[in-house]
């Protein structure tokens, strides 16, 4: 079990974690959520004690990380696939952690088994691709038989049987009563994967309940109808104090009613039904819903430039007719993209009197 409690981290005056209080519980996946620049990579390094809380607690089974003797056999952790010496083979790796924690050499084998990275195991890490360094990362976490596992972007570069295996992996683990915390960003994903979600945004707790009433929480849920008897249909409704949407294409709406329910009412009266499907928004949805006002970083689409005039209220643009000192100009126009994309373009396009 990860307990926080009043979890704080500041650098300077930036507050990355603001008093997190929660707890991840064993015998279920619990995903972790939030907008880029939430806190959540920030948190996960202060519950393996890379980087000390400006206030508050965290403990792993009740201790702390650097209390632990042999924390491999406590709590496994995917925090970046990188992190690796890219000139030991994938076995060397695998085992300079495994002696380092008291772990008999033979698991070593037996979690690269697990990943299905026994064929490349006399191989360099450096020579593997994205989605191998993603399972030899996890084979790392798996590595001391931890009751707790956490994952951030577990499923980076994996292709889709990969991602198969490695969702059906976290509920295996979740269902033999361990403690697993996954971050990631892809929505569909974590929808199919955890039980339980906790959602931060710009450090602080905005969520933490069951995916069930995340999803109820945060998003409208509705029944659609279709019936060519529309117009009897309405009648009905509006007799039985049921209010109605008419949302267009002969497709009608229905808030705050079960879809049984109103089966049964145009059975009842003896209407035709084309279509009787209850609507509920998906996790993504509801995600963005209550994430709206916490996203840091706004992109624009291409219908929608974004504001690239540079200039505040307090320092205006000069007169077209007059150049920019190289002091003054915005930091795309004096160090554009040297890759020659976006920046690059959008430098161009900004330079006085063009």
């Amino acid at each position: 079990m990860i307990e926080l409690e009043g979890l704080t981290k500041r650098y300077g005056e930036k507050v990355a974690v603001n008093h997190l209080t929660f707890t991840v519980r064993p015998g279920v996946v619990t995903g972790f959520l939030g907008p880029n620049g939430a806190g959540k990579s920030t948190t996960m390094r202060m519950l393996l004690g890379l980087d000390r809380p400006t206030a508050g607690d965290v403990r792993i089974d009740g201790r702390h990380y650097d209390q632990i003797r042999h924390p491999l056999k406590y709590i496994g952790a995917l925090l970046d696939a990188k992190a690796m010496h890219g000139g030991r083979s994938a076995f060397n790796h695998l085992l300079c952690l495994a002696q380092s924690n008291g772990i008999p050499r033979s698991r070593v084998s037996e979690v690269l088994d697990t990943v299905g990275l026994t064929a490349v195991s006399r191989k360099k890490a450096k020579g593997f691709s994205l989605g191998m360094g993603q399972r030899l990362g996890i084979a790392g976490a798996l590595l001391g038989d931890p009751q707790i596992l956490m994952f951030d972007e577990p499923v980076n570069g994996l292709d889709p049987e990969g991602i198969h295996w490695i969702r059906n992996l976290m509920k295996g683990l979740a269902s033999q009563g361990r403690t697993v915390f996954v971050s990631s960003h892809l929505m569909s994903e974590m929808a199919l994967t955890a039980d339980h979600l906790v959602v931060i945004g710009q450090g602080r707790l905005l969520a933490d309940t069951s995916m069930a009433d995340f999803i109820r929480q945060n998003s409208r849920s509705y029944v659609r109808l279709r019936s060519p008897q529309q117009e009897r249909l309405l009648d009905v409704l509006h007799a039985a104090g049921i209010t109605v949407v008419e949302a267009g294409n002969g497709t009608l709406e229905v808030d705050g009613s079960r879809a049984e329910l109103l089966g049964e009412l145009a059975a009842e009266h003896h209407l035709v039904l084309h279509e009787l499907s209850p609507q509920q928004a998906s996790l993504e949805e509801a995600f963005m819903q209550l994430t709206a006002e916490s996203v840091e970083y706004h992109a624009h689409s291409e219908t929608t430039p974004p504001d690239t005039s540079g200039w505040t209220a307090q320092q205006p643009p000069p007169p077209a007719d007059q150049p920019v000192p190289e002091a003054a100009r915005p930091l795309a126009e004096s160090r554009p993209d040297r890759s020659g994309g976006w920046g690059e373009q959008w430098s161009r396009q900004r330079k006085p009197g063009s």
